[in-house]
């Protein structure tokens, strides 16, 4: 399946059994609860028809009942009309009471059940979005899969039990009403319960509605949890080249859609509600005229019409719940298709089964060839070999390919052809796991994990004793600044780490990356935003995680990597030249010479 999530139909949404199928080991764990719940519901639909069925005997029997009519009970005699004028408005209080629990007995069931539900599912979706492939980040954005990932789980999983037992409530709640009309006149049933049938029918027709409005509302639902990103994220440049009005703008047009959309779904799906009382008053309409012939014909009591009557307009409240219900489960299946799409994705970066044990002897690039898009290549027979130990700096034009080829590393991208080895083995015949514990990366923006200081920093090694952090810290040089706050190396970090400053947040990951210890060492422009104190400060700590590793640097300040062992210049993802700083200058028509030149004459223009 692609990782591309613009896709947004729900090919399964109405393929029920494949749905629930899937969604049914999320529901196993709490059946017994969910099942408790469903049998209470029974009961709760069948309760509403005792107000009706008790308005029969109140009728013919108190109102319009024979004062001397007795009735033998238990050996006792009692007067008919003033024991049930006395027995039945407490039986409905009676009943009232024991729907009351059940209704509430019956929601903490819904609520623990659907919680549960939802809590599995998003644990397992959180696992599956922590093992994708950076591949995936970079082309969904992070409103599309913060929906995914997030709405879509608590709409289809917590709404799934509380619509079921709702539909079984309401189904019960037609049968009960249903059982006393019948009891009452089978006449007038067939017309009432005919009546409800073509009330009930349209909401049928809907189904391709809904899907298409909740398709389209996740697009726009993304789009505006993307620009609250965005304007979080971007503040600064957003304050700094106004761009308040535009995000405003763009903001306002995302709320107009979701207000069109919502709109829609009202006109296409609302008009069911006027047709299903404009049908059900044309058959209250035959059932009165019918009622009265058959009470002046004395085919019926007034109190069995009464109780008709009233069942007939009760009828309407689970008829309309129910297909409220059908088409809030269509709502909830169309979101159920959209979560286990989710599942259907699966990591094209596969581990190996070997375990890398250290570097013994060299990195080789073999052919290599890479491409992020098809047929647009940005690595064309790339070969670089890398001893031990060696320190080796990759320059060259932005968008040369230099970052890439440190990603190809960690398999973070996976060669689209030839190899990359380590000490002679297939980088793919390695677990995941164990290469990527023999690499440690200091970008140029380093993140920092919600925690603290001390958090941060053992992230690089969990099981690192406390002399491991005390000597990371000592030769990152964050001691400096640590001892200076109040509560040290346990100051918790603002998000991203924005409490701290640059030069420190780096100091933290370099930090990190010792601690690690990890004997290939990846340096992503790691001074590039730096001031010159800050910077030499950090080039000591970079000093240090460097000795006696093999590690791979870029940076576009040339000065900073002279003294690497041999420089590689990348050009349109070719090798163009191979060698150390003294070797490179002296080619005075090659590319490291013309880098060279133009960061030396641009460094003193701006010291002029």
């Amino acid at each position: 399946m692609e990782y591309k999530l613009k896709d947004t139909s729900s090919k399964t949404a109405f393929n029920y059994g494949y749905l629930l199928n899937k969604i049914f080991p999320y529901i196993k764990p709490v059946m017994g609860r969910a099942i408790l719940n469903i049998a209470i519901a029974i009961p709760l639909g069948l309760l509403d028809g005792v107000v009706a069925l008790s308005l029969k005997p109140y009728m013919d029997f108190v109102v319009n009942g024979n004062p001397n009519q007795t009735w033998t009970f238990l050996g006792h005699t009692v007067h008919l009309q003033s024991w049930l004028a006395f027995i039945i408005p407490f039986g409905i209080v009676g009943f009232a009471i024991l729907q009351g629990v059940l209704k509430y007995a019956s929601n903490y069931l819904t609520d623990w059940t659907g919680n549960k539900i939802s809590n599995s599912l998003k644990v397992d979706l959180f696992k599956k979005l922590t093992q994708l492939d950076p591949k995936f980040y970079d082309i969904n954005t992070s409103g599309i899969v913060l929906s995914r990932f997030l709405t879509d789980p608590e709409l289809a999983s917590k709404s799934i039990i509380n619509i079921l037992k709702s539909l079984i409530a309401s189904a019960f709640g037609l049968v009960g009403l249903v059982c006393v009309l019948l009891y009452n006149s089978w006449l007038l049933a067939i017309i009432g319960v005919a009546v409800m049938g073509i009330a009930i029918t349209p909401v049928t027709l809907i189904r391709k509605r809904i899907k298409k409005v909740s398709n389209a509302t996740m697009v726009v639902v993304g789009n505006m949890t993307t620009n609250f990103n965005e304007t979080f994220a971007g503040n600064r440049i957003m304050a700094a080249y106004n761009l308040q009005e535009i995000q405003n703008t763009k903001f306002d047009k995302q709320i107009q859609e979701q207000f069109d959309l919502t709109m829609s779904l009202t006109k296409r799906v609302g008009w069911m509600s006027p047709i299903m009382y404009f049908v059900c008053s044309i058959g209250i309409a035959l059932v009165m005229a019918l009622g009265n012939h058959l009470i002046l014909t004395g085919k019926m009591t007034a109190g069995s019409f009464a109780s008709f009557v009233t069942s007939l307009l009760l009828l309407y409240k689970p008829t309309k719940t129910l297909g409220n219900d059908l088409a809030n489960l269509q709502t909830t299946f169309v979101a159920m298709s959209r979560v286990f799409e989710l599942f259907d994705l699966h990591p094209e970066i596969k581990s190996g089964n070997k375990q890398m044990n250290g570097l013994k002897n060299s990195i080789e690039f073999k052919n290599v060839n890479f491409e992020y898009e098809k047929d647009c290549p940005v690595l064309k027979n790339f070969n670089l070999s890398v001893s031990k130990n060696e320190t080796i700096a990759l320059v060259g034009n932005s968008g040369g390919g230099k970052s890439t080829i440190v990603s190809l590393i960690p398999r973070f991208y996976d060669v689209t052809s030839g190899t990359i080895e380590i000490d002679g083995q297939n980088i793919k015949d390695f677990s995941l796991n164990s290469l990527r514990d023999n690499i440690s990366f200091v970008f140029q923006d380093n993140f920092m994990f919600s925690g603290t200081i001390r958090e941060n920093i053992l992230l690089g090694n969990k099981t690192a004793t406390e002399e491991d952090l005390e000597r990371a810290i000592k030769l990152a040089h964050i001691d400096e600044f640590v001892n200076s706050l109040d509560k040290g190396l346990d100051t918790k970090l603002g998000e991203r780490g924005t409490t701290l400053s640059g030069g420190q947040r780096q100091r933290v990951a370099i930090a990190r990356a010792i601690i690690k210890d990890a004997p290939i060492v990846v340096l992503d422009e790691a001074t590039s935003a730096l001031d010159n104190e800050s910077e030499a400060i950090v080039q000591k700590a970079l000093d240090n995680l460097m000795k006696n590793k093999t590690v791979f640097v870029i940076a576009h300040r040339l000065s900073t990597i002279s003294s690497a062992d041999r420089i590689a210049v990348i050009h349109d993802g070719e090798l163009a030249e191979l060698g150390s700083h003294e070797e490179l200058i002296k080619n005075q028509d090659g590319f490291y010479k013309k880098l060279y030149d133009m960061q030396f004459k641009s460094q003193e223009i701006a010291t002029v």
